[in-house]
Protein backbone atom coordinates (compact mmCIF):
# COMPACT_ATOMS: atom_id res chain seq x y z
CA UNK A 1 0.00 0.00 0.00
CA UNK A 2 1.24 3.14 -1.08
CA UNK A 3 1.95 6.43 1.41
CA UNK A 4 -0.97 7.86 -0.14
CA UNK A 5 -3.51 5.30 0.57
CA UNK A 6 -2.05 5.15 3.81
CA UNK A 7 -3.05 9.16 4.41
CA UNK A 8 0.48 9.47 5.60
CA UNK A 9 2.35 12.53 4.50
CA UNK A 10 4.83 12.37 1.49
CA UNK A 11 7.47 13.60 3.50
CA UNK A 12 7.72 15.32 6.81
CA UNK A 13 6.02 18.92 6.44
CA UNK A 14 4.55 18.26 3.61
CA UNK A 15 1.08 18.38 5.11
CA UNK A 16 1.76 22.19 6.05
CA UNK A 17 3.02 23.13 3.18
CA UNK A 18 0.06 21.82 1.02
CA UNK A 19 -2.39 23.86 3.50
CA UNK A 20 -0.20 27.08 3.03
CA UNK A 21 -0.10 26.88 -0.72
CA UNK A 22 -3.67 26.16 -0.86
CA UNK A 23 -3.83 29.60 1.47
CA UNK A 24 -1.98 31.17 -0.84
CA UNK A 25 -4.20 30.70 -3.94
CA UNK A 26 -6.96 31.84 -1.89
CA UNK A 27 -5.18 35.40 -1.26
CA UNK A 28 -3.46 35.76 -4.35
CA UNK A 29 -6.74 35.34 -6.28
CA UNK A 30 -7.98 38.04 -3.60
CA UNK A 31 -5.67 40.10 -4.77
CA UNK A 32 -5.64 39.08 -8.54
CA UNK A 33 -8.94 40.37 -8.98
CA UNK A 34 -8.21 43.91 -7.12
CA UNK A 35 -5.70 44.30 -9.78
CA UNK A 36 -8.01 43.24 -12.27
CA UNK A 37 -11.19 45.78 -11.00
CA UNK A 38 -10.20 48.40 -8.52
CA UNK A 39 -8.39 50.90 -11.38
CA UNK A 40 -11.72 50.29 -13.16
CA UNK A 41 -14.02 51.22 -9.90
CA UNK A 42 -11.53 54.05 -8.31
CA UNK A 43 -12.14 55.63 -11.90
CA UNK A 44 -15.52 55.77 -11.12
CA UNK A 45 -15.44 56.71 -7.81
CA UNK A 46 -12.58 59.16 -7.48
CA UNK A 47 -13.32 62.82 -7.15
CA UNK A 48 -10.38 63.26 -9.76
CA UNK A 49 -9.89 60.61 -12.47
CA UNK A 50 -6.01 60.70 -11.72
CA UNK A 51 -6.67 59.06 -8.61
CA UNK A 52 -8.08 55.86 -10.18
CA UNK A 53 -5.26 53.38 -9.62
CA UNK A 54 -4.65 54.86 -5.88
CA UNK A 55 -6.76 51.96 -4.87
CA UNK A 56 -3.87 49.42 -6.08
CA UNK A 57 -1.11 51.41 -5.14
CA UNK A 58 -2.55 51.82 -1.42
CA UNK A 59 -3.21 48.04 -1.33
CA UNK A 60 0.85 47.77 -2.23
CA UNK A 61 1.84 50.17 0.61
CA UNK A 62 -0.31 48.23 3.01
CA UNK A 63 1.69 44.95 2.12
CA UNK A 64 4.92 47.24 2.71
CA UNK A 65 3.49 48.42 6.33
CA UNK A 66 2.11 45.43 7.62
CA UNK A 67 5.15 42.83 7.09
CA UNK A 68 7.12 44.69 9.92
CA UNK A 69 4.23 44.08 12.48
CA UNK A 70 3.39 41.01 10.75
CA UNK A 71 6.83 39.29 11.41
CA UNK A 72 6.46 40.91 15.55
CA UNK A 73 3.29 39.33 15.95
CA UNK A 74 4.42 35.96 14.94
CA UNK A 75 7.72 35.89 17.10
CA UNK A 76 5.33 36.70 19.78
CA UNK A 77 1.78 34.53 19.06
CA UNK A 78 3.36 31.95 16.54
CA UNK A 79 3.10 31.34 13.09
CA UNK A 80 -0.48 30.37 12.63
CA UNK A 81 -2.00 33.00 14.65
CA UNK A 82 -0.41 35.55 12.68
CA UNK A 83 -1.92 33.95 9.49
CA UNK A 84 -5.15 33.72 10.93
CA UNK A 85 -4.87 37.63 11.65
CA UNK A 86 -3.77 37.83 8.35
CA UNK A 87 -6.77 36.65 6.56
CA UNK A 88 -8.87 38.19 9.02
CA UNK A 89 -7.78 41.87 7.66
CA UNK A 90 -8.67 40.32 4.48
CA UNK A 91 -12.04 39.39 4.70
CA UNK A 92 -12.72 42.83 6.75
CA UNK A 93 -10.71 44.71 3.73
CA UNK A 94 -13.29 43.14 0.99
CA UNK A 95 -16.35 43.89 3.52
CA UNK A 96 -15.06 47.58 3.39
CA UNK A 97 -14.58 47.40 -0.48
CA UNK A 98 -18.25 46.38 -0.82
CA UNK A 99 -19.61 48.60 1.83
CA UNK A 100 -17.64 51.20 -0.57
CA UNK A 101 -18.99 50.00 -3.76
CA UNK A 102 -22.51 50.27 -1.37
CA UNK A 103 -22.13 53.77 -0.54
CA UNK A 104 -20.10 55.33 -3.09
CA UNK A 105 -17.44 56.03 -0.86
CA UNK A 106 -13.87 56.44 -3.04
CA UNK A 107 -12.49 56.66 0.53
CA UNK A 108 -14.00 53.61 2.56
CA UNK A 109 -13.04 51.49 -1.38
CA UNK A 110 -9.77 52.47 -0.61
CA UNK A 111 -9.30 51.95 2.80
CA UNK A 112 -10.70 48.21 1.91
CA UNK A 113 -7.49 47.99 -0.34
CA UNK A 114 -5.09 49.11 2.64
CA UNK A 115 -6.31 46.08 4.57
CA UNK A 116 -6.32 43.82 1.76
CA UNK A 117 -2.64 44.81 0.95
CA UNK A 118 -1.96 43.85 4.79
CA UNK A 119 -3.26 41.04 4.36
CA UNK A 120 -0.81 40.49 1.76
CA UNK A 121 1.85 41.54 3.73
CA UNK A 122 1.26 38.72 6.65
CA UNK A 123 0.52 35.72 3.94
CA UNK A 124 4.09 36.78 2.07
CA UNK A 125 5.26 34.66 5.27
CA UNK A 126 3.44 31.60 3.87
CA UNK A 127 6.94 30.69 2.01
CA UNK A 128 8.77 31.25 4.57
CA UNK A 129 6.50 29.21 7.41
CA UNK A 130 6.76 26.47 4.81
CA UNK A 131 10.71 26.28 4.71
CA UNK A 132 10.48 26.21 8.73
CA UNK A 133 8.33 22.91 8.47
CA UNK A 134 10.50 20.80 5.87
CA UNK A 135 13.87 19.34 6.25
CA UNK A 136 16.63 21.64 4.90
CA UNK A 137 17.32 19.76 1.64
CA UNK A 138 13.26 20.30 0.82
CA UNK A 139 13.25 23.88 1.69
CA UNK A 140 13.51 25.03 -2.29
CA UNK A 141 10.85 22.84 -2.95
CA UNK A 142 8.67 23.82 -0.33
CA UNK A 143 9.45 27.55 -1.09
CA UNK A 144 7.72 26.76 -4.97
CA UNK A 145 5.30 24.89 -3.99
CA UNK A 146 3.60 27.81 -1.97
CA UNK A 147 4.60 30.18 -4.74
CA UNK A 148 3.10 27.40 -7.16
CA UNK A 149 -0.42 28.56 -5.37
CA UNK A 150 -0.87 31.46 -7.72
CA UNK A 151 -1.45 29.61 -10.43
CA UNK A 152 -4.99 29.18 -9.81
CA UNK A 153 -5.11 32.73 -8.62
CA UNK A 154 -4.64 33.60 -12.33
CA UNK A 155 -7.65 31.79 -13.48
CA UNK A 156 -9.55 32.03 -10.51
CA UNK A 157 -9.24 35.74 -9.37
CA UNK A 158 -10.14 37.36 -13.05
CA UNK A 159 -13.53 34.82 -13.32
CA UNK A 160 -14.41 35.55 -10.02
CA UNK A 161 -14.47 39.31 -10.80
CA UNK A 162 -16.61 38.33 -13.90
CA UNK A 163 -19.14 35.85 -12.10
CA UNK A 164 -19.93 38.55 -9.00
CA UNK A 165 -20.39 41.46 -11.74
CA UNK A 166 -24.05 41.56 -12.46
CA UNK A 167 -25.08 39.59 -8.94
CA UNK A 168 -26.80 42.54 -7.57
CA UNK A 169 -28.19 44.63 -9.74
CA UNK A 170 -27.64 48.36 -9.64
CA UNK A 171 -24.17 47.41 -7.95
CA UNK A 172 -21.73 46.44 -10.52
CA UNK A 173 -18.99 44.14 -8.99
CA UNK A 174 -20.56 44.31 -5.78
CA UNK A 175 -21.02 40.52 -5.80
CA UNK A 176 -16.83 40.08 -6.71
CA UNK A 177 -15.76 42.09 -3.91
CA UNK A 178 -18.45 39.63 -1.68
CA UNK A 179 -16.80 36.64 -3.11
CA UNK A 180 -13.64 37.94 -2.60
CA UNK A 181 -14.62 38.13 0.95
CA UNK A 182 -15.38 34.26 1.03
CA UNK A 183 -11.83 33.92 -0.33
CA UNK A 184 -10.41 34.71 2.97
CA UNK A 185 -13.05 32.95 4.99
CA UNK A 186 -11.52 30.13 3.06
CA UNK A 187 -8.20 30.85 3.97
CA UNK A 188 -8.82 30.89 7.55
CA UNK A 189 -10.20 27.60 7.49
CA UNK A 190 -7.46 26.19 5.74
CA UNK A 191 -4.75 27.84 8.10
CA UNK A 192 -6.32 26.58 11.48
CA UNK A 193 -4.87 23.78 10.02
CA UNK A 194 -1.22 24.26 10.02
CA UNK A 195 0.79 23.39 12.66
CA UNK A 196 4.36 24.80 12.72
CA UNK A 197 6.85 24.83 15.73
CA UNK A 198 7.01 28.57 17.66
CA UNK A 199 10.23 29.98 16.80
CA UNK A 200 11.21 29.83 20.47
CA UNK A 201 10.94 25.87 20.37
CA UNK A 202 13.78 25.41 17.20
CA UNK A 203 16.02 27.87 18.29
CA UNK A 204 18.71 26.98 20.59
CA UNK A 205 21.36 29.07 19.27
CA UNK A 206 22.10 32.49 20.10
CA UNK A 207 21.15 35.41 17.77
CA UNK A 208 24.17 37.24 16.29
CA UNK A 209 23.73 41.27 16.52
CA UNK A 210 21.98 42.81 13.30
CA UNK A 211 24.92 44.81 12.03
CA UNK A 212 26.41 41.18 11.46
CA UNK A 213 23.87 39.90 10.10
CA UNK A 214 23.54 42.37 7.39
CA UNK A 215 27.06 42.36 6.56
CA UNK A 216 26.56 38.86 4.38
CA UNK A 217 27.18 40.13 0.91
CA UNK A 218 24.89 36.64 0.43
CA UNK A 219 22.11 38.08 2.41
CA UNK A 220 22.14 41.68 0.68
CA UNK A 221 22.12 39.89 -2.79
CA UNK A 222 19.23 38.42 -1.87
CA UNK A 223 17.30 41.26 -0.58
CA UNK A 224 18.58 43.33 -3.88
CA UNK A 225 17.71 40.52 -6.01
CA UNK A 226 14.29 40.19 -4.89
CA UNK A 227 13.43 43.54 -4.12
CA UNK A 228 14.86 44.24 -7.89
CA UNK A 229 12.96 41.30 -9.76
CA UNK A 230 9.67 42.13 -7.97
CA UNK A 231 9.50 46.23 -8.60
CA UNK A 232 10.52 45.57 -12.31
CA UNK A 233 8.00 43.13 -12.42
CA UNK A 234 5.46 45.39 -10.74
CA UNK A 235 6.26 48.46 -12.45
CA UNK A 236 5.92 47.05 -16.23
CA UNK A 237 2.51 45.30 -15.05
CA UNK A 238 1.09 48.52 -13.61
CA UNK A 239 1.54 50.56 -16.76
CA UNK A 240 0.59 47.67 -19.59
CA UNK A 241 -3.46 48.14 -19.33
CA UNK A 242 -2.69 51.85 -19.77
CA UNK A 243 -0.32 51.18 -22.68
CA UNK A 244 -2.66 48.69 -24.34
CA UNK A 245 -5.70 51.29 -23.69
CA UNK A 246 -3.25 54.30 -24.99
CA UNK A 247 -2.44 52.59 -28.11
CA UNK A 248 -6.24 51.52 -29.17
CA UNK A 249 -6.09 48.04 -28.36
CA UNK A 250 -9.24 46.56 -27.31
CA UNK A 251 -10.02 46.74 -23.69
CA UNK A 252 -11.11 42.96 -23.63
CA UNK A 253 -7.58 42.04 -24.73
CA UNK A 254 -6.58 43.53 -21.30
CA UNK A 255 -7.13 40.55 -19.36
CA UNK A 256 -5.74 37.79 -21.10
CA UNK A 257 -2.46 39.62 -20.92
CA UNK A 258 -2.33 40.26 -17.36
CA UNK A 259 -3.71 36.69 -16.82
CA UNK A 260 -1.11 34.70 -19.02
CA UNK A 261 1.36 37.33 -16.89
CA UNK A 262 0.65 35.92 -13.86
CA UNK A 263 0.53 31.92 -15.04
CA UNK A 264 3.95 33.03 -16.28
CA UNK A 265 4.76 34.31 -12.67
CA UNK A 266 3.99 31.22 -10.90
CA UNK A 267 3.41 28.27 -12.86
CA UNK A 268 7.43 27.70 -13.31
CA UNK A 269 7.36 26.94 -9.42
CA UNK A 270 6.31 23.58 -10.63
CA UNK A 271 10.03 23.34 -11.27
CA UNK A 272 11.85 26.37 -9.87
CA UNK A 273 13.28 24.75 -6.69
CA UNK A 274 14.28 21.59 -8.27
CA UNK A 275 16.29 23.88 -10.28
CA UNK A 276 17.79 25.92 -7.56
CA UNK A 277 18.42 22.24 -5.60
CA UNK A 278 20.60 21.38 -8.40
CA UNK A 279 22.26 24.52 -9.82
CA UNK A 280 21.86 26.68 -7.25
CA UNK A 281 20.00 30.02 -6.27
CA UNK A 282 22.21 32.36 -7.81
CA UNK A 283 22.42 30.85 -10.67
CA UNK A 284 18.28 30.95 -10.87
CA UNK A 285 18.38 34.49 -9.65
CA UNK A 286 20.67 35.07 -12.96
CA UNK A 287 18.52 33.58 -15.34
CA UNK A 288 15.37 35.40 -13.84
CA UNK A 289 17.25 38.81 -14.70
CA UNK A 290 18.20 37.67 -18.12
CA UNK A 291 14.57 37.03 -18.92
CA UNK A 292 13.43 40.34 -16.98
CA UNK A 293 15.87 42.31 -19.81
CA UNK A 294 14.47 39.97 -22.66
CA UNK A 295 11.40 41.56 -22.64
CA UNK A 296 12.47 45.36 -23.02
CA UNK A 297 13.14 44.74 -26.88
CA UNK A 298 10.23 42.67 -27.15
CA UNK A 299 8.06 45.92 -25.78
CA UNK A 300 10.43 48.16 -28.58
CA UNK A 301 9.35 46.02 -31.37
CA UNK A 302 5.74 46.65 -31.83
CA UNK A 303 2.48 47.95 -30.00
CA UNK A 304 0.51 44.64 -31.42
CA UNK A 305 -1.34 42.32 -28.64
CA UNK A 306 1.22 39.64 -29.70
CA UNK A 307 4.12 42.24 -28.43
CA UNK A 308 2.67 42.98 -25.04
CA UNK A 309 1.40 39.17 -24.38
CA UNK A 310 5.17 37.85 -25.01
CA UNK A 311 6.68 40.49 -22.91
CA UNK A 312 4.30 39.96 -20.15
CA UNK A 313 4.46 36.44 -19.93
CA UNK A 314 8.81 36.56 -19.75
CA UNK A 315 8.25 38.93 -17.34
CA UNK A 316 6.54 36.66 -15.00
CA UNK A 317 8.66 33.86 -15.26
CA UNK A 318 11.93 36.12 -14.72
CA UNK A 319 10.46 37.33 -11.86
CA UNK A 320 9.53 33.82 -10.67
CA UNK A 321 13.61 33.24 -10.62
CA UNK A 322 14.74 36.25 -9.76
CA UNK A 323 11.84 35.81 -6.53
CA UNK A 324 11.97 32.26 -5.81
CA UNK A 325 15.82 32.46 -6.15
CA UNK A 326 16.11 35.54 -3.81
CA UNK A 327 14.24 34.10 -0.96
CA UNK A 328 16.17 30.60 -1.12
CA UNK A 329 19.57 32.24 -0.99
CA UNK A 330 18.18 34.15 2.33
CA UNK A 331 17.13 31.64 4.28
CA UNK A 332 20.69 30.17 3.55
CA UNK A 333 22.07 33.59 5.63
CA UNK A 334 19.85 33.53 9.13
CA UNK A 335 20.09 31.18 12.13
CA UNK A 336 16.31 29.99 13.51
CA UNK A 337 16.84 32.67 16.18
CA UNK A 338 17.13 34.91 13.55
CA UNK A 339 14.66 34.07 11.61
CA UNK A 340 11.73 36.77 11.96
CA UNK A 341 14.03 39.56 12.32
CA UNK A 342 16.08 38.82 8.98
CA UNK A 343 12.33 38.05 7.12
CA UNK A 344 10.74 41.47 8.22
CA UNK A 345 13.35 43.20 6.85
CA UNK A 346 13.31 41.16 3.65
CA UNK A 347 9.76 41.87 3.03
CA UNK A 348 9.72 45.61 4.20
CA UNK A 349 12.56 46.29 1.39
CA UNK A 350 11.03 43.98 -0.94
CA UNK A 351 7.89 45.90 -0.48
CA UNK A 352 8.67 49.25 0.04
CA UNK A 353 10.11 49.36 -3.35
CA UNK A 354 7.65 47.73 -4.84
CA UNK A 355 5.46 50.16 -3.39
CA UNK A 356 7.89 53.18 -5.00
CA UNK A 357 7.61 51.34 -8.21
CA UNK A 358 3.72 51.00 -8.13
CA UNK A 359 3.40 54.48 -7.95
CA UNK A 360 5.87 55.72 -10.09
CA UNK A 361 4.52 53.43 -13.09
CA UNK A 362 1.50 55.63 -13.93
CA UNK A 363 3.58 59.23 -13.58
CA UNK A 364 6.76 57.30 -15.95
CA UNK A 365 4.34 56.18 -18.37
CA UNK A 366 2.12 59.33 -18.63
CA UNK A 367 5.45 61.50 -18.89
CA UNK A 368 7.93 59.34 -20.87
CA UNK A 369 5.58 56.52 -22.80
CA UNK A 370 5.52 52.96 -22.55
CA UNK A 371 9.11 52.22 -24.58
CA UNK A 372 11.17 54.32 -22.41
CA UNK A 373 9.37 53.27 -19.05
CA UNK A 374 10.30 49.80 -20.56
CA UNK A 375 14.28 51.19 -20.97
CA UNK A 376 14.31 52.87 -17.70
CA UNK A 377 14.66 49.25 -15.46
CA UNK A 378 17.51 48.02 -17.95
CA UNK A 379 20.48 49.80 -15.67
CA UNK A 380 19.18 48.09 -12.24
CA UNK A 381 18.32 45.01 -13.86
CA UNK A 382 22.15 44.84 -15.61
CA UNK A 383 23.56 45.81 -11.63
CA UNK A 384 21.19 42.81 -10.07
CA UNK A 385 22.51 40.47 -12.70
CA UNK A 386 25.93 41.48 -12.02
CA UNK A 387 25.59 40.96 -8.26
CA UNK A 388 23.99 37.67 -8.56
CA UNK A 389 27.23 36.42 -10.98
CA UNK A 390 29.26 38.05 -7.55
CA UNK A 391 27.82 36.27 -5.46
CA UNK A 392 27.65 32.97 -6.53
CA UNK A 393 31.65 33.24 -7.28
CA UNK A 394 32.03 34.39 -3.74
CA UNK A 395 30.03 31.19 -2.64
CA UNK A 396 31.86 28.84 -5.20
CA UNK A 397 35.25 30.25 -3.66
CA UNK A 398 33.95 29.62 0.06
CA UNK A 399 33.32 26.00 -0.57
CA UNK A 400 36.40 25.38 -2.47
CA UNK A 401 38.93 23.53 -0.64
CA UNK A 402 41.84 25.66 -0.57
Amino acid sequence: MSRLEKGTPLFPGSRNVLLLASSQAMMLSAIVMSMSLAAILGSTLAPDKSLATLPIAVMVIGTAIASLPAAMLMRRLGRRTGFLIGASLGAAGSTLAVLGLLQHSFQLFVGGHLLLGSYQGFANYYRFAAAEAVEPARVSKAISWVVAGGVAAAFLGPQLGQWGRDWFAGNLFVGSYMAQTALSIIALALLAFVRIKPVAVVSGDAARPLREILAQPALRAAVFGAAVGYAVMIMVMTATPLAMLGCSLPANSVTPVIQWHVVGMFAPSFFTGGLITRYGAPRIMQIGFILLLTHVPITQLGLDFLHFLSALVLLGVGWNFAYIGGTALLTQTYRPSEQLKVQAINEFSVFGLVAVATLSAGWLYDRFGWATLNQAVVPVLIVALLTAFGIEKRLRLATTPA
